[in-house]
Order: C-alpha cells, then sequence, then structure tokens
C-alpha cells in the first residue's frame, strides 16, 4: 500500500510463445524467469497482493513453487491474440469478486523484464498517484541509430524510408530523443482499467528507468540478461 492505495501486482504469463518455447520457464543462472518475478514481487512490500495468469500447467507449478498466487485463464483467454488488457480486467474482476475487496492501483510485471529494480516500480507508483494519472508506463532512451527516422522499409527488395521525413535527416543533432516502453511495468489506475479497457489514454505518464533494461523475446536476449544480471 502507498498512499493508502490498494495495490495489485498482475503477471500474464502465458505458455504459448512462438518464438522461445515456454519462454517464460526459462533460466536465468538457475532462475527460470517466472521464479524471478515471483522473488521481485515479495521485496515489494506496497503489493497488497500478487497473482499470476497463466494459461499453462507447468508455469503454474512454478509459479506456486515460488509463493505465487495462480489465476487460471479460461479457454477464451487462450492464445497468442489475447490481449494483456483482456488478461488484466479477468484477473481484476475475478480476485475482488472472491476477496470481497477492490484495488485501487494494478501493475503489470511481465517475467520477461528480469532486470527491473523495486524503486523504478515504488516510484512508478508514487508517480501514477501524484499527478492522478489513467496510467503509466516505463520507458528507456531509444539509441538515436535506431531513431524511426532512420528505419527503413522494404518492398520488392526495394528500399524507401520509415518516415517521410527520413530523408531529411542528414546528422544525428537532428534527431530528437525518442523512448520505448521496455516492460518493466504498466500501472495502471483500477477504475480506468475496468471503466475503459486499454493501458493507454491522454493521461497516460512516463517514468524513465535509468537502468539497463531487456525484454526477452530471443535465446539472445537470454544470453545478454545471463552476461549482465547479478542473479
Amino acid at each position: 500500500m502507498i498512499k493508502n492505495k490498494k495495490i495489485i501486482a498482475v503477471i500474464p504469463a502465458r505458455g504459448g510463445s512462438k518464438g522461445v518455447k515456454l519462454k517464460n520457464l526459462k533460466k536465468i543462472k538457475g532462475k527460470s524467469l517466472v521464479r524471478i518475478v515471483a522473488e521481485f514481487t515479495k521485496k515489494c512490500k506496497f503489493f497488497d497482493y500478487a497473482v499470476l495468469s497463466t494459461d499453462h500447467k507447468k508455469i503454474s507449478t512454478e509459479a506456486k513453487k515460488y509463493g505465487l498466487n495462480v489465476i487460471k485463464r479460461p479457454k477464451s483467454l487462450c492464445g497468442d491474440k489475447i490481449s494483456d488488457t483482456k488478461v488484466l480486467v479477468h484477473s481484476i474482476n475475478y480476485l475482488e469478486k472472491i476477496k470481497k475487496k477492490n484495488f485501487d492501483i494494478v501493475v503489470m510485471l511481465h517475467p520477461t523484464s528480469p532486470l527491473r529494480k523495486v524503486n523504478d516500480i515504488k516510484n512508478s507508483v508514487k508517480l501514477l498517484i501524484k499527478k492522478n494519472y489513467d496510467s503509466l508506463w516505463t520507458v528507456s532512451k531509444t539509441d538515436s541509430k535506431f531513431h524511426p527516422h532512420k528505419q527503413l522499409l522494404i518492398k520488392n527488395n526495394k528500399i524507401k524510408y520509415y518516415s517521410n521525413k527520413g530523408s531529411s535527416i542528414t546528422y544525428r543533432q537532428q534527431l530528437g530523443q525518442v523512448y520505448h516502453r521496455n516492460s518493466n511495468a504498466y500501472v495502471i489506475n483500477n477504475n480506468f482499467l475496468k471503466r475503459k479497457k486499454t493501458l493507454l489514454s491522454k493521461n497516460t505518464g512516463s517514468y524513465l528507468v535509468q537502468s539497463k533494461q531487456v525484454s526477452v523475446d530471443s535465446i539472445e536476449d537470454i544470453n545478454i540478461v545471463k552476461k549482465i544480471s547479478s542473479y
């Protein structure tokens, strides 16, 4: 709890990753991504409750092994085309019904962001409350070489700029700073989430994470995390 706000952490962890099979069970120095996020939630003393939502028995078993509460998704929420928003709304509605209490703030933590820090999550929640945001996304600075104006499209083996402004960029200083979401955390006002069923509005804030973050989508990402993590 922060500022008398009841806070729930929801961890979406489906089993059907196409890029890396059972990605959420891959290990970093002997610890699965599910175990890492389970242990992380215990360090966040401001969470009033933490739950993992999954459609896979092995992920459920791993989560319970390391002290996480688990919600088994209904068939209607299984598959790779189901949005995180639907999973969050289902989890909140289910828990508020059985717990007979309401939560104020939802913090979504993907297991695939294992380098997150407790203070960043805590400060993100505080910022959402202070600014009265509908939601808040953690972000990282994007290196200028990956700026949208420098990206390309290829069609029929021919190149064109992704952005119409691309051809006018001749030196790096012309590029403004851009950012990308790092999946460190999504912090959402629960009333907004249930009412609008989205993570983004015109009143969505940002929290800039300064430390190196890796969102695991491939074996290469896993190897990078192994090199820089302290697990």
